[in-house]
């Protein structure tokens, strides 16, 4: 038998901007209809002058905050982008006096993101989905707030808050060494991270980009981020860094844990997807006072050259696929790998370390 939805009752003003019925959607990606698939509804009942609310078992003063970790929660751009920047949009000037009510509660998510959350509350997270208490509060917000893909506006933010005092929230979670490079001084031999996965976008000629970094001065670190590897590593390792290297949507979301004014280099696939590296991660990165550079592979850097002869619309034309919309963009576009030229990537790599010598114009 389906479980019924969480159920609120409004007393008073206590959720006085909200109508009878059902909340649906709580989660940030509120026109998403397939992610709206994996996102439980809660149900509001409002009382009337004759009606008397279910007794109390618990009081709180606080205030609660009810949100989804149902819809694309696990993939870690996701992650930052549907829940935790607009949890900390909502809930971190609260300064922890705030109880989380989590539906679609998933206990592996809430570890992996124990530290983050610690920042947020100083209070049990309740699993409202299987919670027996009848919960009473002065005050309690309903979903959270998102204003853009990855980032954060801050005229919109309740108290002015930007993506650089996200990312600062970040590395404080962690326990992060380096807030920015300027508390380091000149930069002798960067430190450089390649995110290189297996599986799509990845890199076929990885040693080749290793030697080409090292022979311009850089410490190279290759790393796979999310296998076998907890948050907490992977977070010392990227602010260990002074730049990180990726293909767009293959671990870039990484950038969070990045020094301000390291550089960020993001590696965009073929098949006109520069507008949409931008927008995910160029103006974040931005925003984050990071230094950005985005580098557009040719079709002769893609496996799809592999797979398709050079006079095929996913070739020659890719205004044709884009037409068609997203899935078929992502199912063409977001598959390749990349065979990165080196020597066309040189000089671009030449001009990131010209930005971490010029602390100046940081």
């Amino acid at each position: 038998m389906e479980k019924l939805p969480p159920l609120m009752y409004q007393v008073a003003d206590v959720l006085k901007d909200m109508r009878p019925g059902m909340l649906n959607p709580i989660y940030a990606r509120k026109r998403d209809k397939e992610a709206l698939k994996n996102v439980r509804e809660v149900s509001l009942r409002c009382l009337n002058g004759y009606e008397v609310a279910p007794q109390c078992t618990i009081n709180q003063s606080i205030p609660a905050l009810v949100f989804s970790t149902g819809g694309y929660a696990g993939n870690l751009f996701h992650d930052y982008s549907d829940i935790l920047i607009p949890l900390f949009l909502t809930a971190y000037h609260y300064h922890g006096e705030v109880q989380l009510l989590v539906t679609n509660a998933q206990t592996w998510w809430l570890r992996r993101h124990r530290r983050e959350l610690s920042q947020i509350t100083r209070y049990q997270i309740i699993d409202f989905d299987n919670d027996s208490e009848v919960r009473c509060y002065s005050d309690v917000i309903v979903g959270l707030h998102s204003h853009k893909e990855f980032n954060i506006d801050p005229l919109r933010a309740p108290i002015g808050h930007s993506m650089a005092n996200f990312t600062q929230f970040m590395r404080r979670s962690y326990s992060l060494k380096r807030d920015t490079l300027n508390q380091i001084g000149g930069v002798l031999k960067p430190r450089v991270l390649i995110i290189a996965r297996k599986r799509t976008r990845s890199f076929t000629n990885i040693n080749q980009i290793v030697q080409m970094a090292a022979e311009t001065g850089c410490e190279v670190v290759v790393k796979e981020p999310g296998f076998g590897t907890g948050m907490a590593e992977v977070a010392n390792i990227v602010n260990s860094c002074e730049m990180m290297i990726g293909v767009h949507g293959a671990g870039l979301s990484n950038l969070v844990f990045l020094p301000e004014n390291a550089v960020l280099i993001q590696i965009v696939p073929y098949g006109k997807l520069e507008g949409i590296g931008w927008y995910s991660f160029g103006l974040a990165a931005g925003k984050a006072k990071l230094k950005y550079i985005q580098y557009e592979i040719s079709s002769l850097e893609s496996s799809l050259m592999e797979e398709y002869p050079k006079d095929h619309p996913v070739i020659a034309n890719p205004d044709s696929i884009h037409k068609q919309g997203w899935n078929a963009v992502k199912n063409v576009y977001l598959i390749q790998n990349i065979t990165l030229d080196v020597k066309k990537f040189r000089p671009v790599l030449i001009e990131a370390l010209k930005l971490l010598q010029n602390q100046d114009d940081m």
